[in-house]
């Protein structure tokens, strides 16, 4: 007697149909991590912050209401209409913090860029000339990299005054060291690898070799640098402002509400922790994001 069909596959083919999903999920699973997936949504929402804080926050961060100064966050039992509450001066620490960060992370970007860019031409200028151009280079960086960039900025900073313009130049000064001597080494070995030799002799001016042809392929090795030096100057402008020598007022930025929070610890905490909170999600995001670029991009480590 035949046994009767139920019309469901067998069990080792529904196996053989799921084992692919299965590794196509492990796949992913290792190419995009969970916490990466979540460090690289926070960081698009402080860019989304950082870029519509004119439009989004509820109030102008310089907007004072003395009659609701010091008021606890909404969950905490206080007024509704701050949801993070308010400051000394009565305003609203929400919408001070969505624009600090649209400061914090302009002073960071603007100081990474010009950073990458000192460090990769100078890294770039002695690879090619070698010699004492080389040896000053190197000079430089080991001049900087002995010297505590805190110390640095407070004594350019005490000695000049302090604008935005002249802080994030001062910023752009922060790590080009390891970009410089990072982009010399790898640029020495793209010039034995025969490529850029090649494209000099048909005629290709030094500035298109190194700009369309060794640039690019470094540049995964750069990338993970800069996503080093990023959230350095992150905490750094941090410091500065907490110290009351960076961003200054009106402005307002992540280091300079800590710095002004402090004062408030004990009677109003929240003026201190959201912005550290900012702080500390931002950099640890930017971090996990840039060991997963290396891993990604890094050839050596594939």
């Amino acid at each position: 007697m035949s046994a009767v069909s139920t019309g469901s596959p067998p069990a080792d083919a529904r196996d053989r149909h799921s084992a692919p999903l299965r590794v196509r999920m492990v796949r992913l699973l290792r190419a995009y991590p969970p916490l990466v997936m979540l460090c690289l949504a926070w960081i698009a929402l402080m860019l989304a912050v950082a870029a519509l804080a004119d439009v989004i926050a509820p109030y102008g961060y310089s907007q004072m209401d003395l009659l609701a100064r010091l008021s606890p966050p909404a969950f905490a039992g206080g007024d509704a209409a701050h949801w993070l509450g308010t400051d000394e001066l009565g305003r609203d620490v929400l919408s001070r913090l969505m624009h600090g960060v649209r400061i914090s992370l302009l002073v960071a970007f603007l100081g990474t860029v010009l950073s990458a860019i000192v460090g990769v031409t100078l890294g770039m200028l002695a690879a090619h000339f070698r010699g004492w151009v080389e040896q000053v280079v190197l000079t430089l960086v080991d001049f900087q990299a002995s010297m505590p960039f805190m110390i640095i900025a407070l004594a350019v900073l005490a000695f000049f005054g302090n604008t935005l313009t002249l802080f994030i130049a001062l910023m752009g000064l922060h790590g080009w060291e390891r970009a410089a001597r990072i982009a010399r080494g790898l640029t020495i070995a793209a010039n034995e690898q025969g490529y850029a030799a090649a494209v000099t002799d048909i005629g290709a001016s030094p500035l298109r070799v190194y700009a369309l042809h060794v640039l690019p392929n470094i540049a995964s090795t750069l990338i993970v640098s800069v996503t080093l030096t990023f959230p350095e100057i992150i905490l750094l402008e941090s410091g500065l402002s907490f110290l009351g020598l960076g961003v200054q007022r009106p402005m307002t930025s992540l280091g300079n509400m800590v710095g002004y929070g402090r004062e408030y610890l004990q009677s109003a905490p929240w003026l201190l922790l959201a912005p550290s909170l900012v702080i500390v999600l931002t950099t640890f995001s930017v971090s996990i994001v840039g060991d997963w670029l290396r891993d990604r991009l890094d050839p050596t480590l594939r």
